[in-house]
């Protein structure tokens, strides 16, 4: 049977991890929120880029005339 010492070493040792996981967990999370951040704004960016594409395109003339060699 574990004496005393050694249960008690046990449950310090599993405080300390309990609190090592705490803060990687809240780490995780601050790093999480700052990813969804990125991705979101990423997205914006690339709505924006591709409706100036959209509005260049349909300033394109529909059927450009071709060039006749002869």
């Amino acid at each position: 049977m574990a004496s005393l010492t050694d249960l008690t070493d046990r449950v310090e040792r599993l405080l300390l991890r309990h609190d090592e996981i705490l803060r990687t967990n809240l780490l995780l999370q601050v790093q999480l929120t700052a990813i969804t951040q990125e991705r979101d704004s990423l997205r914006s960016r690339l709505n924006a880029a591709r409706a100036r594409v959209d509005a260049l395109l349909e300033r394109l003339p529909v059927d450009a005339p071709k060039d006749e060699q002869p």
